[in-house]
């Protein structure tokens, strides 16, 4: 695709969005960052049901986010926290650590629908570059929805991507890319299934010709997909999410990705889902013993590969 021809240099990091990225990354030079921030996904972890959910504040969701970052993502790189209910709050009160950098969110919880059924990215209101930098952030993630299959469906959601990109560009902070994509109503959880690799490997096209320096990418489901999209992106780094999976599936995923060119994995449920709490001491408790020994495995792997491309 003629697109691709200036990509490595159209891609390539300034001195400033690079020294981010460095800041992001662990000392083996991976991506190895704790994603918690999501919102109505985190409510549906904490309480069953949507009365109790409803109830959940986001003063409450604060102090599940704070006690992950401090207690989980201190030993990680890097944390990815909303503006709505973290940040400037784990700033302010000290919790985030000095050594783990910030990435900010700028896409708000949920997603409008078109009248043909496709979902239509939203962005966290007041939310750019400037203030990212204004709250401490290292740099921001946005993420849109992407079905490349149906270009009608992605016309909103790439014009928000290309906004975003250009606003992180002119402000020279770093901007983490991320898509997600989803079933179609009427179509077959088989139908999707079988086309997961080719809409991550196409989804990671538009992104990189929107101009991704950096990616978080779902995983594509095959070894061959994952280089694929290593050679793809040539010198554009990606990091493998982990979408709620169970940990062992993610140490799997992660142990593929890895191996095929990812340079680390910014992750989240897969490490806290079953350890958050409205009880905090319990909480607290779980993420110390069960997320952080997640924590250890995933480095573990993804140090092992380092180490072996090194």
């Amino acid at each position: 695709m003629g697109a691709n021809i200036g990509q490595k240099t159209m891609t390539k990091m300034t001195t400033a969005e690079l020294r981010g990225y460095q800041q992001i990354c662990g000392q083996d030079g991976a991506i190895m960052a704790i994603a918690c921030d999501q919102r109505g996904g985190m409510r549906t972890l904490l309480a069953a049901d949507p009365a109790e959910q409803a109830k959940i504040t986001n003063d409450m969701l604060g102090d599940t986010k704070s006690d992950i970052t401090r207690y989980l993502a201190s030993q990680a790189s890097c944390v990815l926290l909303d503006p709505l209910c973290a940040v400037p709050r784990v700033v302010d009160e000290g919790v985030l650590n000095r050594d783990t950098a910030l990435l900010i969110g700028l896409d708000a919880s949920g997603f409008d629908v078109s009248p043909a059924g496709y979902r239509l990215s939203r962005l966290a209101p007041g939310i750019g570059a400037r203030r990212v930098r204004e709250l401490g952030g290292t740099g921001g993630k946005i993420m849109v929805y992407l079905r490349a299959d149906r270009p009608e469906a992605n016309e909103h959601n790439v014009a928000i991507l290309r906004q975003c990109i250009a606003d992180f560009a002119q402000e020279d902070l770093l901007l983490v890319v991320e898509f997600l994509t989803y079933q179609l109503e009427g179509e077959s959880l088989e139908d999707y299934t079988a086309k997961i690799p080719w809409l991550v490997e196409e989804g990671t096209r538009i992104s990189l010709e929107c101009g991704a320096k950096v990616l978080k990418l779902p995983y594509p489901g095959t070894p061959e997909a994952c280089a694929r999209i290593s050679s793809m992106a040539g010198e554009v780094p990606w990091a493998v999410l982990s979408a709620g999976v169970n940990h062992a599936t993610f140490l799997g995923q992660v142990e593929t990705a890895m191996r095929n060119g990812a340079s680390g994995v910014i992750a989240g449920r897969s490490l806290w889902k079953d350890c958050i709490s409205l009880d905090r001491d319990i909480q607290r408790e779980r993420l110390k013993t069960i997320a952080v020994s997640r924590l250890r495995e995933l480095q573990a792997v993804i140090g092992n590969y380092r180490q072996k491309a090194a």
